[in-house]
C-alpha cells in the first residue's frame, strides 16, 4: 500500500493526502455488546441472540448484527489518535461480506479515497475507503465513509 500512515494528531481537510491510512484499535464481540444492540434497536433475530438458532442456519454460534459491526467501527475511528476537524458524517456506502460471529475480534483500517472541497472554502469532504477484518485478516465488511471536514481557511 502507498500512501501515509499517519501519526498521531490533529487533521483538516488540507492535512490529507489520497492515499493516507490509519488503524483502529481491535474491539472484541461479546454477547453482553450483542444483546445491548439488540435491546436498543429491536433486532432480535434468532440468529444473533441463540447459538442454536445460529447453528440451524449454518453458523457456528451466534452471528453480530451487521449494523453493530458498522457502529462499533465508527466509534473506533473516532477513538484513534487521529483527531479529524470533522462537521459531519454524510453517509456510508456498504458491504457486509462475510459474518461476524461471538467472540470474533475486529478492527478497521481508514484510507483516503477522494479529497474535494465545498462551495464554502472552510469545508471539504474527505472519503474514506474502509476495509474491516477479523482477527484472522479476512474482510468482513467493507465500503466508503463520506466525512465534511473543516479547511486550514477557518
Amino acid at each position: 500500500m502507498t500512501g501515509r500512515h499517519l501519526a498521531a494528531g490533529h487533521y483538516d481537510y488540507d492535512d490529507f493526502q489520497i492515499k493516507d491510512w490509519f488503524e483502529t484499535d481491535e474491539a472484541e464481540i461479546t454477547a453482553a455488546l450483542i444483546d445491548r444492540f439488540a435491546a436498543l434497536t429491536g433486532d432480535r433475530f434468532a440468529i444473533h441472540m441463540d447459538d442454536e438458532a445460529a447453528r440451524a442456519l449454518g453458523f457456528e454460534r451466534r452471528v453480530a448484527h451487521g449494523l453493530l459491526i458498522l457502529s462499533l467501527i465508527d466509534g473506533l475511528k473516532n477513538q484513534t489518535t487521529i483527531k479529524m476537524k470533522a462537521v459531519a458524517s454524510l453517509g456510508w456506502e456498504w458491504r457486509f461480506t462475510r459474518p461476524v460471529l461471538l467472540g470474533e475480534t475486529i478492527r478497521a483500517r481508514f484510507t483516503v479515497d477522494a479529497k474535494r472541497l465545498t462551495r464554502d472554502a472552510t469545508r471539504g469532504i474527505v472519503t474514506f475507503a474502509v476495509e474491516v477484518r477479523n482477527q484472522d485478516d479476512v474482510i468482513v465488511q467493507q465500503g466508503t465513509n463520506a466525512l465534511m471536514m473543516l479547511t486550514k481557511a477557518l
